[in-house]
């Protein structure tokens, strides 16, 4: 995602462009692209790039509040964020919250119950009814996620889940059974609108694991995926710049499953899926000014490592 990005930065060519790297992974930049590799426990090092920059551009996960952190690290430099602040990035991402959000604005969401300590977890899992998901309330790329599908399994889901997040409280939410999906959105704090719906490529298993995924997606219920997208952005008011919006499509109704306020996999399809330079629209998106909604001009399949074909 970051190379893709950078790339499309690069693209604009009306911008300096500085982006970090990590030792373990080194980053081929366009041509006039300033990269700063950064070992661990460089803090200061990240402060000061933050206070040398305009804007700043987050590519980072939900988990451990590692993207609220960074965003609220660049707001308290006095910096314009390319995308949501800190106070709608903690909305987006508190899934325990999120259930109560929805509902206000109409969208349908899986039965949730909120596990901490000392709930007796196997009670509420027989009033929810088996199959269940169990997550971390906080969470990026299926980490934690598990199916059980008995009490013998939601032992085991239980334990994966507080490994990947031992700190938070973990969800018990209703199984959904479909056609996984996602809607990648531009926001302006107010407004979206739809860039693609896009299929997930997603095994429930323990954990579940993301392996990607196609854009657009053909399916019947493509329309109710854009519009419950829509509105669970009118119901997280602060979101700007590139939103993705995870779904499950059954055979009468899309319900959505998470609101991602950041830039996600499926940026690598779309991007490659739409003649316009996405990067260009969301920076416009930022500032206030929202486009059409683009047509598709290919079909692309990519994958979680980052591999991408168009067709």
């Amino acid at each position: 995602m970051r190379a893709a990005l950078v790339a499309d930065l690069a693209a604009i060519r009306r911008h300096r462009i500085v982006t970090t790297a990590d030792l373990r992974f080194p980053l081929a930049a366009p041509p006039g692209v300033e990269v700063v590799t950064l070992p661990p426990g460089s803090a200061a090092r990240l402060d000061a790039l933050i206070a040398s920059a305009d804007a700043v551009w987050l590519v980072a996960p939900e988990a451990d509040g590692c993207l609220e952190r960074l965003a609220a690290r660049a707001e308290r430099n006095g910096k314009a964020l390319l995308g949501p602040g800190a106070s709608a990035i903690r909305r987006a991402s508190d899934k325990a919250g999120l259930p109560r959000l929805l509902a206000r604005h109409g969208v349908a969401h899986p039965t949730t119950r909120v596990l901490r300590r000392g709930t007796e977890w196997g009670r509420v899992a027989r009033e929810l009814g088996y199959p269940l998901v169990v997550k971390p309330a906080r969470g990026a790329g299926c980490g934690g996620v598990c199916l059980a599908r008995d009490g013998d399994e939601l032992r085991h889901a239980v334990d994966l889940a507080r490994r990947a997040d031992g700190r938070g409280p973990l969800l018990l939410q209703r199984y959904v059974a479909g056609a996984a999906a996602s809607v990648s959105l531009l926001a302006d704090g107010r407004r979206a609108v739809p860039l693609a719906v896009n299929a997930q490529e997603v095994r429930a298993s323990r954990p579940f694991a993301y392996r990607g995924g196609r854009t657009p997606l053909d399916h019947p219920l493509a329309g109710q995926a854009v519009e419950a997208a829509l509105r669970a952005c009118r119901a997280l008011p602060g979101l700007r710049g590139y939103v993705g919006v995870d779904l499950v499509l059954t055979p009468s109704e899309a319900v959505v499953i998470e609101v991602n306020p950041r830039l996600t996999t499926a940026y690598l399809g779309v991007r490659s899926a739409l003649d316009e330079n996405v990067a260009a629209l969301a920076l416009a998106a930022c500032a206030g000014t929202l486009p059409e909604p683009p047509s598709a001009r290919r079909h692309v399949r990519f994958t979680a490592a980052g591999r991408v074909v168009v067709r």
